[in-house]
């Protein structure tokens, strides 16, 4: 007797900011938080986790953090609630978008650039 093959299941969504359909597994095979497009994602907290909770809010992408090991984090804020979360930066993520965030403080400093010719 032959065992049926399964294959297995895609999970997707879509991007509440862009709408593209995205697969819920980066891929190196990690759960995907954010779309790779518009780095946007959705304010959802695993119970286990101890957030405020699910809000459902737009999570915003907002600043990339760097980990010890190089490996880069993006920083989201919820548009409804403001809670901060991060995520991965996987390889599929759209380079642009996450060098626009990178450098954001450089190029909007929260002080005048002619500081600098007095020091």
């Amino acid at each position: 007797m032959s065992t049926p093959h399964h294959r297995p299941t895609t999970h997707t969504f879509s991007c509440g900011r862009c709408g593209l359909t995205v697969s819920a597994a980066a891929p190196d095979g990690n759960p995907r938080r954010h779309c790779p497009s518009c780095l946007h994602a959705r304010h959802v907290t695993d119970p286990a986790e101890g957030g405020r909770g699910d809000c459902r809010g737009r999570m915003a992408p907002i600043a990339v953090a760097v980990l010890r090991t190089g490996d880069w984090m993006l920083v989201h804020r919820c548009v409804r609630c403001d809670e901060l979360a991060s995520s991965p930066v996987h390889a599929d993520d759209n380079q642009l978008v996450l060098m626009r965030i990178a450098v954001r403080p450089l190029a909007e400093p929260p002080f005048p650039l002619e500081a600098f010719g007095a020091l």
